[in-house]
């Protein structure tokens, strides 16, 4: 199934978006970023599916938590998204 990764920062602030996602409806999940993702030592990745992208990232800017990233996982790799 397909899902998109936003990474944040650490995992305080994944559990914030976590938090201010599911205020809102919408199902995502928390885990440690794949190391190949990003740079930063402590990432997380906010999982979540295709169709609540939009309204979730309209959501984390208006509680100013911006994403780090935003990755697709697909067969052929990883692909990043610009929002």
């Amino acid at each position: 199934m397909e899902h998109y990764l936003i990474i944040a920062r650490s995992i305080t602030y994944a559990q914030r978006m976590q938090r201010a996602l599911g205020k809102a409806g919408i199902r995502c999940r928390i885990f440690r970023a794949p190391r190949d993702l990003t740079s930063l030592g402590c990432a997380y990745a906010v999982e979540l599916a295709p169709p609540d992208l939009t309204a979730a990232l309209q959501i984390l800017r208006r509680e100013h938590l911006d994403p780090v990233q935003i990755f697709l996982p697909q067969a052929g790799g990883i692909q990043e998204v610009v929002p």
